[in-house]
C-alpha cells in the first residue's frame, strides 16, 4: 500500500510541477495548437495554446512508479513494465502526431493509416510478450490470458493465440482512438481518466488483497491475476499524474495533453482491463468514452445512409463526438462538469457490479 501511494504521490507532485515548465517552454518553442476549423467556434480562440502535455503525463507515471519502486526497494514486475511499454509506446505514436501538426502548422498530424500502422506495431507487440510463456510467474500465471473476461475470466471461453493477440490489438486501438475523441474541452479528458484510472487502482488493490497466490484467502473468490499490486502502482501514478495535469489543464486550459496523452491513456485502460481480466468490465467503467465513439459512428453511418437514399446529407447530432454537442448547449464548463458526473456514475456501477460479482461468489 505505501508503494501505491508514493507512486500517486510522486507522480502527482512531478506532474504538477513539470506541466508549469511545460506551458514555459512549448510556449516559447511555439508548440501551440491548430483547431479545427468545423469545430465549435467558440474554440478558435484557443488556437495557439501550447500542445503535447501529454509529455509531462508519461514522464511523471514512469517517474512514479519507479520512484516508488526504488524507495521501497522492490523490483519491477512483468505486468507493470508490459503496461508502461504499451502506455509509452502509443504516446509516441501520439507525439509523432502532435509534432507534425506543430511542424506543418496544420490541425491534422500523422494520416489515418500511418498512425493505425503505429497503434498496431506497438499493440501486438504488448499482446505477444503479454501471452508469451517466458513471463510466466512461479505458478505457471502470464500476464494476459487465453479466456474472454468479464470481472474475472469465463472458463468456457477459451481462444487460439493468434485470436487473443487480435483481440487486444482491437481493445488497443479502440480505446485509444476513444480517448483521443474524448479529448475536444478543457480538462474533459483529464477528468475522466482520473476516475477510471483511480477505478482501476482500486480493483488492483482488491484483486491484490484477494490474490489466488496467497495461502490465507478464505472469504469470497479470489483472482488469477498476475502482479495486481505493482499494476495498482502504475494505476495510482497515471491518477496523481492527471490529478497535476488538470491544475494546469482545466478551463481556460494553459496546455493541452494533444495526441500524446490521449492515446496513451487509451492505451493504459486497455491494457490494464487485459491484465486485470475485466475485459468487459471496461465498457461500463469507460462508459463515456463509449458513448463519444458511438456518436461518431453513429454520425458518420447516417450521413452516409441519408445521402445514397436521399441525396442530402443529414446529420443526427449537431456536431461529433457528441460532447460538442452539448457544449453549443450548455457551454463548455457546464458540458464538461456534467460529463465528469457521468463518468462518476459510469466508474460506481461498474465497481458496484465488480464487488457485488465477489458477494454473490462466496
Amino acid at each position: 500500500m505505501r508503494a501505491i501511494l508514493l507512486g500517486g504521490g510522486l507522480a502527482l507532485l512531478i506532474s504538477l510541477i513539470g506541466t508549469r515548465f511545460a506551458i514555459r517552454q512549448f510556449t516559447r518553442w511555439g508548440y501551440g495548437q491548430e483547431v479545427r476549423d468545423d469545430g465549435p467556434t467558440t474554440h478558435h480562440v484557443k488556437r495557439g495554446t501550447p500542445t503535447m502535455g501529454g509529455v509531462v503525463i508519461i514522464g511523471a507515471t514512469v517517474l512514479g512508479y519507479l520512484g516508488a519502486k526504488l524507495i521501497t526497494l522492490s523490483p519491477p514486475t512483468a505486468s507493470a513494465l508490459l503496461l508502461l511499454l504499451l502506455f509509452v509506446g502509443i504516446g509516441a505514436v501520439g507525439f509523432l502526431d502532435d509534432f507534425i501538426k506543430i511542424y506543418k502548422q496544420r490541425s491534422l498530424g500523422l494520416r489515418s493509416k500511418a498512425k493505425i500502422v503505429g497503434q498496431t506495431v506497438v499493440g501486438l507487440t504488448f499482446g505477444i510478450l503479454a501471452l508469451s510463456p517466458v513471463l510466466e510467474d512461479d505458478r505457471g500465471q502470464r500476464p494476459a490470458s487465453f479466456s474472454i473476461s468479464f470481472i474475472r475470466d469465463f472458463d468456457s471461453l477459451v481462444l487460439p493465440a493468434a485470436a487473443v493477440v487480435a483481440l487486444i490489438l482491437v481493445m488497443v486501438i479502440a480505446t485509444s482512438n476513444a480517448t483521443n475523441l474524448t479529448d475536444g474541452a478543457d480538462g474533459l479528458l483529464t477528468g475522466c481518466s482520473m476516475m477510471v484510472f483511480g477505478a482501476y487502482t482500486i480493483v488492483n488493490i482488491w484483486q491484490n488483497n484477494q490474490w489466488c497466490g496467497q495461502s490465507d484467502i478464505t472469504y469470497g473468490k479470489c483472482y488469477e491475476v498476475r502482479d495486481p499490486l505493482d499494476l495498482a502502482i502504475v494505476a495510482a501514478a497515471i491518477t496523481g499524474a492527471c490529478f497535476g495535469f488538470l491544475w494546469w489543464n482545466a478551463s481556460p486550459a494553459q496546455i493541452f495533453m494533444g495526441d500524446t496523452g490521449s492515446l496513451a491513456l487509451g492505451a493504459a485502460l486497455a491494457g490494464l482491463a487485459v491484465l486485470t481480466r475485466t475485459e468487459l468490465l471496461l465498457v461500463i467503467v469507460g462508459g463515456v468514452f463509449v458513448m463519444e465513439t458511438v456518436s461518431v459512428m453513429l454520425q458518420v453511418s447516417w450521413f452516409k445512409l441519408s445521402r445514397r437514399l436521399t441525396g442530402s446529407p443529414k446529420r443526427l447530432f449537431r456536431m461529433a463526438p457528441i460532447h460538442h454537442t452539448f457544449d453549443m448547449a450548455w457551454g463548455e464548463v457546464t458540458m464538461v462538469i456534467r460529463f465528469w458526473i457521468l463518468t462518476g456514475l459510469c466508474v460506481a456501477g461498474g465497481l458496484g457490479i465488480f464487488y457485488a460479482e465477489w458477494v454473490a461468489g462466496t
